[in-house]
């Protein structure tokens, strides 16, 4: 099996672990924004940026520096254990730090009104901080059926208890049917918002058990030497991280505190149709991260790297302009009508993550070099940009300028990471093919949003014709891949 047919397979069985998973939680947002009103959906947004940002500083870049190690490093025993007590560490003075303080907590994260959900914070955020290297361990020693079981699992119990409390339970009450008495105690015991973080520390609980077999087996030491090279070169990862979750979350914070939280559930709940490419992009960098480091010592590797790029623009490109063409249908059965009126920021917030895509593909060369500073360098850069145009332009233009303020950023951070890229680690991408896609994707998403919105005939044509033009430029290299 070739190297690109290794990589092709490994990002399937990874695309049905990232894809499947968020497809369903996806759906859930019907769920969501039918039981609850678009002020409580916002803080259920809220709950979850707060979630992305302690986790970025808990894991603290631990799991692309652990592909970083794990194929240079002999003693994988010491690998994984030293990483794993590193992390447990953390967890363990976040936990105690966060009981002792949780008046201070409470009031940062604005739960005074509903104060179970720091619990629920904690719980989950400690959990799926433990079960980060266990899963880096599957990925990196390439047992994708093993990783996508265990993320299915606890998908399904995320989904059943979401069902349950927040649609089966409220409907049976109102026609009048029998519910079991503890289902419905328990269903009026707590505010209903609180169901979703529920289903979720119940389903990282239930992964978190299923993983430990594959940590129990290891030898356990910490090697003091491994741990210190390892924070030096994580630490840039953990700040650019940290850069990343300002970009993508700032926005609903401001939207919420200088227009009003109903804004910022309209927008959040938008928001979430661009998660067909952030599916997408994900299941990517889930194959590609610890192909990228295993394949960097082969000899054609950044002529494979340039071919993966092309084929990942072309394939993104595709989704952006299907994504685009019908999001009036994607958005009836998905999201409450109430929350439509952001529907215009989805092509936007949609390029923007086909660019951050980019950005993480072009990445790989100041990983490779363990120049992992830069990463730090243009998402900060990218944070920068993100905090100023939100600032400025949120309180008169509301959402449209947080949209715009995502694509200015992660613009940015592509073109930046590739100029620098090529002066540290050159790789032969065909800028002019490539950018060429990615361009004629643009205008044709363009043309189908302003002017043919919901004139599906030509829309369509315009989709079709792009993907054609694209088969017949790229014919000769598919059947050569096809062939091997």
């Amino acid at each position: 099996m070739s190297s690109l047919q290794r990589f092709f397979k490994d990002t399937v069985i990874y695309g049905v672990a990232a894809v499947l998973p968020r497809v369903i939680n996806f759906l859930l947002v019907k769920v969501h924004t039918d039981a609850l009103p678009t002020n409580t959906y916002a803080e259920n947004t809220n709950f979850y940026i707060w979630i992305a940002l302690i986790a970025v500083l808990l894991t603290f870049g631990m799991e692309t520096t652990f592909f970083r190690f794990y194929k240079s490093e002999e003693k994988k025993d010491a690998l994984i254990s030293t990483s794993f007590v590193s992390l447990t560490v953390i967890t363990l003075v976040f936990v105690a730090l966060a009981f002792s303080f949780s008046g201070f907590f409470t009031s940062i994260f604005e739960f005074g009104s509903n104060p179970l959900q720091l619990k629920l914070l904690i719980g989950i955020i400690a959990i799926d901080t433990l079960m980060v290297i266990p899963f880096a361990y599957l990925r990196a020693s390439n047992r994708p059926i093993k990783y996508t079981a265990i993320k299915l699992i606890n998908v399904a119990i995320i989904v059943l208890i979401n069902l349950t409390f927040l649609k089966f339970i409220p409907s049976y009450l109102d026609d009048e049917k029998s519910v079991p008495n503890f289902l419905v105690t328990l269903s009026n015991s707590t505010e209903k918002v609180n169901f979703i973080f529920i289903a979720n520390i119940i389903g990282s609980a239930i992964s978190f058990i299923l993983l430990l077999p594959y940590l129990l087996k290891f030898k356990w030491s910490f090697n003091t030497k491994l741990f210190k090279k390892m924070i030096s070169y994580s630490w840039p990862i953990a700040v650019a991280g940290i850069a990343y979750v300002i970009n993508e979350n700032l926005d609903k914070i401001l939207i919420g505190r200088i227009r009003d939280k109903n804004e910022m559930g309209i927008y959040s709940a938008c928001y979430k149709l661009a998660i067909f490419m952030n599916l997408y992009i994900m299941a990517f960098r889930l194959g590609a991260e610890p192909f990228f480091f295993n394949h960097s010592d082969k000899k054609n590797a950044k002529e494979t790297y340039a071919k993966i790029l092309n084929y990942f623009i072309i394939i993104g490109s595709i989704v952006f302009v299907g994504i685009v063409v019908f999001i009036d249908l994607l958005k009836q059965p998905f999201i409450n009508s109430e929350y439509w009126d952001a529907i215009i920021i989805v092509p936007i917030v949609l390029l923007a993550n086909l660019c951050l895509g980019i950005y993480h593909n072009l990445a790989i060369w100041y990983k490779l070099t363990d120049k992992t500073r830069y990463g730090m360098y243009f998402s900060i850069i990218g944070a920068i940009i993100t905090i100023v145009i939100n600032v400025v332009f949120i309180e008169n233009y509301g959402y449209i300028a947080a949209a715009w303020a995502t694509l200015a950023a992660y613009g940015t951070m592509m073109l930046l990471s590739y100029v620098v890229g090529k002066k540290h680690y050159p790789v032969p991408y065909n800028l002019k093919k490539s950018g060429g896609y990615l361009i004629v994707a643009t205008i044709s998403a363009y043309i189908s949003f302003v002017h043919f919105r919901e004139n599906y005939a030509i829309s369509i044509g315009l989709l079709v014709l792009f993907a054609l033009i694209t088969f017949y430029l790229e014919k000769k290299e598919l059947k050569t891949i096809l062939k091997k």
